[in-house]
């Protein structure tokens, strides 16, 4: 059973800065297409960023582009979300993502496991 688990959420004013990360259990980490989902109050879940099996490829939505940063460490079975110049509109649950098949990187259908999600407030 793979487990996904988000940390790193919080409350920060905007400006500022926050990194998120996400551990996934097992030892195939390093076989997975992982990516950064978020939803806002009242809103659908949309797509972040994403990154491939072995770091090789980034994704970025337009809105996160130049300010978030996605990356991953398959020693350690962890991926990141660096996001800095935050913003209030960037207030939203933030979710871990892990796939294996294919399929577009930006649709939730390519990804197996999802984490709980982890709180992301940014105070104007």
């Amino acid at each position: 059973q793979v487990q996904v688990a988000e940390s790193g959420g919080g409350l920060v004013q905007a400006g500022g800065s926050l990194r998120l990360s996400c551990a996934v259990s097992g030892r195939t980490f390093s076989s997975y297409n992982m990516g950064w989902f978020r939803q806002a109050p009242g809103k659908e879940r949309e797509f972040v960023a994403a990154i491939s099996w072995n770091g090789g490829t980034t994704y970025y939505a337009d809105s996160v582009k130049g300010r978030f940063t996605i990356s991953r460490d398959n020693a350690k079975n962890t991926m990141f979300l660096q996001m800095n110049s935050l913003k209030p509109e960037d207030t939203a649950v933030y979710y871990c993502a892990a796939g294996y098949g294919g399929g577009a990187y930006y649709t939730e259908g390519t990804y197996n496991f999802w984490g709980q999600g982890t709180q992301v407030t940014v105070s104007s």
